[in-house]
């Protein structure tokens, strides 16, 4: 049985501070992140929500505690750990000189010996996340022949060939067009249908709409914690943005007007 099996909470902090030099991006939160379901982190510049997804992702650690599926994130080992978080940063550097398939085949790490070869398993799950992001014709082509949003899909495709429970991305949709960040859309709600865990911090709050809750950060702390469709959460988003934008109904969905 996996360390996820009958959880209902797959992420759980308490008490988070984080010193940032002379600044506080985190300011004393505790939250629960739901199990097999899709949480965005919004709210202005500056608010704290990339500190805290790393503290989520167990990257930045302190006094506080951090759980996973209820067990304390520091009594696991990097590999396990690595086995059930996925991660995707903010504009990750990559190396221009290596191959598509090479660089998503780093997704596979945590399932190798040290000196084993990648395995067939290995090499579909390359191929099947290659597949997900319609990057699949790249496999030979050099990272450094690619746009951003190329090198963005790639990297999307390296955090789905981990094939971890919970997936963490940081500004998943930067440098992608508008039918990319469509094929996003759709890529992280079959994710959350098949039960993983998605949590991403997002600045695009039409986008942001579409998942199952939403955390809204300001100055380092949360300001609330909802259902993406609860109306009282749409009206502190538009007060997190000084009201400079307005959330509106309109059909099953919501659209986001700038004032």
């Amino acid at each position: 049985m996996s360390l996820a099996s009958n959880q209902s909470t797959a992420i759980q902090v308490s008490e988070v501070s984080v010193l940032l030099g002379a600044i506080t991006a985190v300011d004393q939160v505790s939250l629960k992140i739901s199990s097999g379901k899709w949480t965005s982190i919004i709210g202005p510049n500056g608010a704290g929500k990339s500190t805290l997804l790393r503290v989520f992702a167990g990257l930045i650690q302190g006094s506080f505690q951090t759980s996973i599926f209820e067990q304390d994130m520091r009594q696991l080992s990097a590999k396990s750990r690595a086995k059930l978080i996925s991660w995707l940063g903010q504009s990750e550097a990559i190396n221009g000189d290596m191959s598509v398939y090479d660089l998503v085949m780093l997704g596979r790490l945590p399932h190798q010996s040290w000196i084993g070869s990648p395995s067939q398993q290995d090499h579909l799950a390359v191929l099947d996340a290659l597949r997900q992001v319609q990057a699949d014709g790249w496999i030979n082509r050099s990272v450094d022949e690619l746009s951003g949003g190329e090198r963005q899909r790639v990297l999307i495709a390296r955090a789905l060939a981990v094939d971890a429970q919970i997936l963490m991305m940081d500004e998943p949709l930067n440098n992608l067009d508008p039918p990319h960040q469509a094929d996003c859309l759709n890529l992280i709600k079959g994710l959350v249908n098949s039960n993983k865990t998605i949590i991403t911090v997002l600045h695009e709050i039409s986008f942001a709409l579409h998942s199952d809750e939403i955390v809204i950060m300001d100055q380092g702390r949360v300001i609330n914690q909802n259902s993406s469709q609860d109306l009282g959460l749409h009206r502190d988003i538009e007060k997190v943005f000084d009201q400079r934008i307005k959330i509106y109904p309109l059909m099953d969905d919501f659209v986001v007007l700038f004032n």
